[in-house]
């Protein structure tokens, strides 16, 4: 079990990773300001819940695979970026439908939970920084190693659910008033569309350090 004090030490510092401008954040920052608030809500409890395949990958050694194995690692990479690239397609192709920002077009109900979830398991460098972060909070005198590896998780869930919830909620007041002008709407998207771009590239050629 982990002590106060190693919880305490370890949130502060998982709310301070999860405010550092990364994939995730950037991601939810965007569909929050194109399709707005409840949009993005949808995308972080999809991405926080893509965080129980890591630190489950974490507790039982399979990200070691990933570590060793370099096909695996660039199998797994590739894939996330090539539905990276697809999210922009989507973005491209709905920036000429001046309606469909506003209303999430082809993203009704929880599909944009799927996507998070999705986004976040398909990024092998999330397991790598798991394998390399939570043991460092670990104490093996304090019982099941495994259970405070899935404890950290579940603490870094929070974390990020409270910071990426505030940047939803955020973007997604400012979207609502931009997405008042048809032509905003459409750069809106585009801007969307090139974030997932970028973001494709760094993951395509990234490597796992």
């Amino acid at each position: 079990m982990l002590s106060m004090d190693v919880a305490l030490s370890f949130f502060g510092t998982a709310v301070v990773l999860a405010l550092v401008p990364g994939p995730d954040n950037l991601c939810v920052l965007a569909q929050s300001a194109t399709a707005g608030w409840r949009a993005g809500m949808r995308l972080v409890l999809g991405l926080c819940s893509g965080l129980v395949v890591h630190t489950a990958a974490v507790a039982l050694g399979l990200a070691v695979v990933f570590q060793a194995s370099t096909l695996a690692f660039i199998i797994l990479k590739l894939c996330g970026a090539a539905y990276l690239l697809y999210l922009a397609w989507q973005a491209f192709a709905h920036a000429k439908d001046v309606g469909g920002v506003g209303q999430g077009v082809g993203l009704a109900g929880w599909a944009l939970y799927r996507r998070g979830i999705l986004m976040n398991i398909s990024n092998p460098k999330v397991s790598l920084f798991f394998l390399a972060f939570l043991p460092q909070f670990v104490t093996p005198g304090q019982g099941s190693v495994t259970g405070q590896l899935i404890s950290l998780g579940a603490l870094f869930m929070l974390a990020a659910l409270l910071v990426f919830g505030a940047i939803a909620l955020l973007a997604g007041r400012l979207g609502d008033l931009l997405r008042r002008s048809p032509e905003v709407q459409i750069w809106m998207n585009r801007g969307a569309g090139v974030v997932f771009v970028a973001l494709a590239l760094k993951l395509a050629f990234s490597g796992r350090d």
